[in-house]
């Protein structure tokens, strides 16, 4: 099983420079076609490594626009004989959690980069969210699913992205958390381009026994992870941004993609010539 920690697609603060942090600031243009390039390479490696099975994101616009992407790219269910859908690929939901909002920049939201922050969110405080959002949310599905055939996808946001994989890798890989820390000498572990993700491999050891009374488990699961790759773009190759201030502005849910603008005005254009013709 893989689980993949996923940054949004480009957005219009951060074209402008502002610290975005829990302001909904808007994908741009680019920044869609970011999500969609990202939405088609992951749907394409399913035959590799099974089809989505999880997908959650931060409450914002840019995380859940993105991960809804990655979601409608995986197409509809499979429908077995009996016209039930296979277990490994029913339709998966988007589960929206506030813990997975970026940082919060307190007075320095919407202003430009190195603005003062003094009363910034901690990265104590960020932890503390990624904690709770994996102790809740991720580490059941997981130790669930860990063993079988998908991938579990979270799309959230650079700084707090860090926060998440930091607490994952306290929980089930410190050794990989030493390694890391010991290279970036930094709070950041990786860094996160837009769309850009980590890449781990999940595996369950054993279930942790239930708590007295029959309630959840009282101890973390024990999970191993294995890093695979950070901060992958290469289904961004060849990907360039539209000239003339279109591919930075925000993207209007009303506008078509240059490439189906392009292919109906030929098509008009066909047809205005056949009529010609007869």
């Amino acid at each position: 099983m893989r689980l993949l920690l996923v940054r949004h697609g480009e957005t219009v603060d951060n074209v402008a420079g502002l610290y975005a942090g829990i302001r909904d600031s808007a994908l741009t243009a680019h920044g869609v076609l970011q999500a969609r390039r990202l939405a088609s390479h992951l749907a394409t490696r399913s035959a590799l490594v099974g089809s989505v099975t999880n997908v959650f994101s931060s409450d914002l616009q840019r995380a859940a626009n993105t991960a809804q992407a990655i979601i409608d790219a995986q197409g509809p269910p499979r429908q077995g004989p009996s016209s039930l859908a296979i277990p490994d690929r029913t339709q998966v939901r988007l589960v929206k959690v506030p813990d997975l909002r970026e940082r919060n920049f307190g007075s320095a939201e919407g202003k430009r980069f190195g603005a003062p922050r003094a009363d910034a969110e901690s990265h104590e405080e960020m932890r503390a969210r990624a904690a709770r959002f994996v102790r809740n949310q991720l580490d059941p599905v997981l130790a669930r699913e860990a063993g079988h055939r998908g991938v579990v996808v979270v799309v959230s946001h650079g700084i707090l992205l860090n926060s998440l994989l930091r607490v994952l890798l306290m929980r089930h890989a410190p050794e990989e958390l030493a390694r890391m820390s010991a290279t970036t000498r930094s709070e950041y572990l990786t860094s996160w381009s837009n769309t850009g993700y980590v890449e781990m491999a999940v595996r369950n050891l054993a279930t942790p026994r239930p708590s007295s009374g029959g309630k959840a488990p009282s101890s973390p699961p024990r999970l191993e992870l294995v890093l695979i790759a950070s901060n992958v773009t290469t289904h961004l190759d060849g990907l360039k941004k539209t000239r003339g201030g279109i591919g930075s502005s925000q993207f209007d849910n009303r506008q078509r993609t240059m490439d189906a603008f392009l292919a109906r005005s030929a098509k008009k254009r066909r047809i205005e010539g056949d009529s010609k013709g007869n």
